[in-house]
């Protein structure tokens, strides 16, 4: 949710915020969330405060409330435009005013307004929402309280004005005033297995002899250097559930928050197919803006971004399928292809491409996606080879919104798959590229590789398609289902599904049940799954389920303050103000009217330095005038700290005429450190240790064929570990070619030696595996035991069974 990022007045001014407490509740699989916001007036003149900071795109804002020096003032949620002009008549007229709203031009950042704030008052101001937390493939239940916001590109011809051209000074993270304290306490029947966090903790305290439920705190003195990130393990999370929430009594019954509400959850079996396809045209859009050069988090030694990109790039090339078509692009404030068109996947064309993305730097200064995207999306179709596109980018992307359409208005005939670098990556951005278009949202933060994920999404892309899913319902005569999601058109392995529908009619008053079944079929077979559950709704005073419900139909329909049509505004708009749950065309606002200060002058604007996140680059002392650097100064800020949030104070000053707020191109600081390397092969294109598992995956990867096969070389044996002498004396030439041998080797060094990483190889694995028993290798087992010998391992031969 929440998080900060700079609340400065220059060197020696009092700072307004003082400190954001977090309160989190984790129920299953959703998780509601209070954050309080906490100010203080030391001046002697009434001020405006603005504190604008980032939330995930999935969280459902539902209230907004100040306390103001004891009085608890609740907001209304009203039509923005409506909103923004009552606010400036009320601040005008004396009274004390708070705003909250969504960003105009990316829904996942939060503006906060606090206006005509008292000399020596405090005002705490609290916003309350509810999130569906996702899956993580191990079966972990992810929650992140987002606590770094990058700045956002906007293009020149951009009118709308943006909370995010704040510019503000920066100052090291040492210097924040403000403070960070949570508090979480999570809860299920299905048994907590245990509580992972990327951030240290002051306590884990668990409940009850099977411990369903626990509470953990964040240990004092949290840097905005990362997001929050929690891990819940259940003990049984693959279960599938139906949850029945009781409506507003006070609503009409079959209206959206007045009827009852289910929320179904699925996590389908769906079986294992190994996929024969080669068809696929296969677009890789790589960001090479300036904030690729940072690293990929905040720790010691840590691979730059560009680094993790390229290696990325080798590894997916590497297992993409035989006769598949590729290209890969990468943007900035330009863009440059590697191929004219789509090529044919073979060992020239393969070799080609490492050969550019060895040469790649991030040097092409913004973020702009939306012409790349566009030329993808009208070259003429390669008949047979459906479009998959991965998209990478550290988040910080022009025109959010028009890119998403553009994704959209093209998913009849392609999937994005969606990748956002680094903390502080657009959430907006990213999930919505992958919801529109039916594939899948990845973020690589901390400790993640950005490798396996990619694969991840690479192997998704890959499976066997799931057609024909559906969800019927089995309920009593006179109750009816009225589903609110949008229509599921995409399940992958491993996925979970999540729909919310509204139950109308007549619910028995006895204990009743229903039952609820999701079928599909995979290659003409037909699957099916059922759960059974109480019809009988559950009160809940937060109305989570109704809220989530609310938010899913508006992420079907808002694409944005200016971007949506004026047929979905209406239905955005009249969904947000019923649920109560924000939108881009709603905002909270409330006003003390207790409060009737006349205003005694114009305001007059002063920025407020922002936090700067100090990254592993040496940098040398400069002198800056006033004693802070200029945003755009290169040296001013590491590339990744681009900032966690930003903040504005105007004063009302006796003198002169108002200062408006400035709203500036925004500018990204880097530092230009990197010149262009020479890379002759993968040792300098690797960010690892030499000798570390990671850097001779790497080497291996890159020696391997397109078509799965390895060359029996010097390079292979000095990999491997050997000397090409010796595997030349070993080599059973009675059964093996050359080529042969040099992959069996290969193949039981990646089982032998590579497990940690195997998510990263498998794919380009299983290609050598078919390359193997394409070319008529059989009968492992004769040669095992010279292999093993030979690189002093112990691997079985079922490694090499054909799956095909």
């Amino acid at each position: 949710m929440v998080l900060p990022s700079g609340l400065l007045t220059g060197i020696k001014d009092p700072v307004a915020l003082k400190s954001i407490a977090v309160t989190l509740s984790i129920k299953d699989f959703v998780a509601g969330v209070s954050a309080t916001l906490n100010y203080e007036n030391e001046e002697k003149v009434p001020l405006e405060a603005f504190f604008v900071f980032p939330m995930d795109e999935d969280s459902a804002v539902y209230s907004f409330e100040a306390l103001v020096d004891g009085k608890k003032i609740v907001a209304e949620l009203q039509d923005k435009y409506q909103a923004h002009l009552k606010f400036e008549e009320d601040l005008s007229g004396g009274f004390q005013t708070y705003l909250l709203e969504e960003d105009k031009c990316s829904k996942d950042v939060f503006r906060c307004n606090v206006g005509n704030l008292q000399p020596g008052s405090k005002v705490a101001l609290t916003l309350k929402y509810v999130q569906e937390l996702p899956l993580e493939d191990d079966g972990a239940l992810c929650y992140v309280l987002p606590a770094v916001l990058n700045p956002r590109y906007r293009l020149s011809d951009q009118s709308v004005e943006s909370c995010l051209d704040l510019k503000t000074p920066i100052v090291p993270l040492e210097d924040l005033p403000y403070t960070l304290s949570m508090v979480a306490t999570i809860s299920s029947q299905l048994g907590i297995r245990t509580i992972q966090c990327n951030c240290p903790l002051s306590s884990i305290d668990y409940i009850g002899e099977n411990k369903t439920s626990a509470q953990v705190t964040l240990a004092e003195g949290h840097k905005f250097d990362r997001d929050v990130e929690l891990l819940i393990f259940y003990r049984n999370v693959h279960s599938p559930s139906v949850a029945v929430e009781m409506g507003m009594p006070e609503r009409e019954s079959d209206t959206l928050m007045g009827a009852p509400s289910a929320m179904v959850s699925f996590y389908p079996e769906i079986p294992e197919v190994e996929t024969s396809t080669k068809c696929g045209e296969f677009v890789f859009l790589m960001d090479r803006s300036e904030s690729m050069k940072s690293p990929m988090s905040s720790q010691n030694r840590s691979q730059l971004r560009i680094d993790a990109a390229k290696e990325t790039l080798i590894l997916l090339l590497k297992s993409l399928p035989l006769g598949c078509y590729f290209n890969i692009y990468g943007f900035g404030s330009t863009h440059e292809a590697f191929f004219p068109k789509s090529v044919k996947y073979t060992q020239e064309s393969m070799e080609k491409a490492v050969e550019k993305v060895k040469l790649m730097l991030a040097d092409l200064g913004g973020t702009e996606i939306l012409t790349p995207l566009r030329k993808v999306f009208r070259k003429t179709p390669i008949p047979g080879h459906p479009l998959q596109v991965f998209v990478f980018t550290d988040g910080e992307v022009a025109e959010t919104f028009n890119v998403i359409k553009e994704v959209k208005f093209h998913s009849k005939r392609h999937r994005c798959f969606s990748f956002g670098i680094g903390e502080g990556a657009s959430t907006s951005l990213i999930k919505n590229l992958a919801r529109v278009s039916g594939g899948t949202a990845e973020f690589i933060t901390g400790n993640d590789r950005m490798q396996s994920k990619a694969l991840r999404s690479l192997r998704r892309s890959l499976q066997c398609v799931v057609e024909n899913i559906s969800l019927s319902w089995d309920l009593p005569p006179g109750l009816f289902v009225h589903m609110l999601s949008p229509e599921q058109t995409v399940v992958f392995r491993g996925q979970r599904i999540i729909t919310y529908s509204l139950l109308t009619g007549q619910i028995p008053q006895d204990e009743t049940t229903g039952e609820v079944c999701l079928k599909y079929t995979i290659h003409g077979k037909s699957f099916e799954e059922k759960v059974t559950f109480s019809l009988q709704p559950k009160p809940d005073d937060n109305l989570t389920i109704h809220r989530l419900a609310a938010k899913s139909m508006i992420q079907a329909r808002d694409f944005g303050y200016r971007e949506t049509t004026l047929i979905y505004k209406r239905d955005v708009l009249d969904i947000s103000l019923e649920s109560g749950i924000m939108s881009s065309f709603t905002t909270f606002v409330s006003i003390n009217k207790e409060l009737n200060e006349p205003i005694h002058g114009p305001l007059f604007h002063r920025d407020i330095p922002r936090p700067i996140l100090f990254s592993s680059f040496s940098m040398r002392p400069r002198s800056y005038p006033n004693g802070l650097p200029r945003a755009g100064t290169p040296g001013a800020q590491p590339p990744r700290s681009a900032g966690t949030g930003y903040c504005a104070l105007t004063a009302h000053m006796p003198d002169g005429a108002p200062q408006q707020p400035r709203y500036p191109q925004a500018t990204k600081c880097v530092i230009h450190t990197d010149t262009r390397p020479e890379l002759p092969n993968i040792l300098k294109l690797c960010a690892y240790e030499q000798g570390s598992v990671e850097h001779t995956v790497a080497q291996l990867i890159f020696l391997q064929n397109a078509d799965g096969s390895w060359d029996m070389n010097e390079d292979l044996a000095e990999v491997l570990g050997t000397s090409l002498k010796d595997v030349k004396a070993a080599h059973p030439t009675e059964v093996l070619e050359p080529s042969a041998w040099a992959t069996v080797l290969a193949v039981i060094w990646l089982h032998a030696n590579g497990k940690e990483l195997k998510d990263e190889w498998e794919l380009l694995e299983r290609k050598a595996v078919v390359w193997l028993h394409n070319n008529a290798v059989r009968d492992f087992t004769k040669f095992m035991h010279t292999a093993n010998k030979l690189l002093k391992t112990s691997v079985s031969s079922s490694i090499f069974t054909f799956k095909g």
